[in-house]
């Protein structure tokens, strides 16, 4: 579980025909997500089947690295669509989330109709009506992943860390997502055929307004427990010995307990793993472990703490 605008391309995944209603509920999505090597639990199971029956919005929140990205292309993938993804920043505008002109191409072909009519002995006054029309093709816009999602249907649409976005933007995306429709004056409104399943997520690095999650089905994501981490761990690296992943797992709870600037997620505790495995580590030594500290912290001020205390008390058994 692997938990700027970035213009984004589909991911089509070969699955499912994605118009049918494939999951008679939430547990036979569940067992499809694991399928994926995504294991959700329960409450998370249920939301992002609603999400997909209702057509609703899913709002994830929670800390970084607890698999809210992960789900969006495990839902892509166990349905079959394609995904874009949206990653949100300060800063960001709709021309840069819904569509933008391809000025260059436009301009293009503006001197080469010039270059056609001056080659002409006479001009016909609607000619120059009919030229501007042309520059305003459909050929000549590029759709950013709010448009590709819509037209593209149906689809998933993954807006990630929308949070990072400014008040405008989190209107102007309400609007968006009231009725999946999108008006470009110069070519008319786009419906999508089918909702997309949007998934959007939130580190809370501030409060996202009431009138975005009312619209949305919301889902807090916490850190997994001890067992779950471990399977985790172990669906995701086979290759990895089981008790290495539990005491992997032991070990980053503990880091999680401490008050550090950033706590590890499911994505570090894997890349852990994994770098403890490439050295040949069948269980965590604790030497080895304070020598990978930076696959699993990426604060200074986090190594300089964890290394500060007692390694037998972080990396025992």
């Amino acid at each position: 579980m692997l938990a700027g605008v970035s213009e984004s391309t589909a991911q089509p995944i070969a699955a499912p025909d994605p118009a049918a209603p494939a999951f008679a509920g939430p547990d036979e999505l569940g067992a499809a997500l694991e399928g994926t090597g995504y294991l959700p639990d329960e409450g998370l199971a249920t939301a992002a089947y609603l999400a997909l029956v209702m057509h609703r919005p899913l709002f994830l929140e929670g800390e970084a690295g607890v698999g809210k990205t992960a789900l969006a292309h495990a839902l892509a993938q166990v349905t079959g669509r394609p995904i874009y993804r949206l990653q949100c920043y300060e800063g960001l505008e709709a021309s840069q989330a819904l569509y933008d002109w391809d000025f260059g191409r436009q301009l293009l072909h503006l001197r080469a109709a010039e270059a056609a009519r001056a080659s002409q002995a006479a001009h016909a006054p609607e000619d120059m009506e009919t030229l501007e029309a042309s520059l305003y093709d459909r050929r000549f816009l590029l759709a950013r992943p709010l448009l590709q999602a819509l037209e593209d249907s149906p689809s998933v649409l993954l807006v990630d860390e929308v949070d990072r976005a400014d008040d405008e933007f989190e209107a102007f995306l309400l609007e968006v997502l009231s009725d999946f429709t999108i008006s470009i004056p110069e070519l008319g409104t786009i419906r999508a055929e089918t909702p997309p399943l949007v998934v959007l997520t939130s580190n809370r690095t501030r409060e996202v307004h009431d009138a975005l999650k009312r619209r949305c089905l919301y889902h807090w994501l916490q850190h997994p427990d001890f067992d779950r981490e471990v399977a985790i761990l172990r669906r995701r690296l086979p290759q990895v010995t089981e008790t290495l992943a539990r005491e992997v797992a032991r070990a980053t709870a503990k880091l999680r307990t401490l008050d550090l600037l950033k706590p590890p997620g499911i994505a570090e505790a894997m890349d852990w793993a994994t770098a403890l495995h490439t050295l040949g580590a069948r269980d965590l030594d604790p030497d080895l472990a304070a020598r990978t500290l930076g696959a699993v912290l990426k604060y200074r001020e986090d190594t300089d703490r964890v290394h500060a205390l007692a390694r037998g008390a972080l990396f025992g058994g």
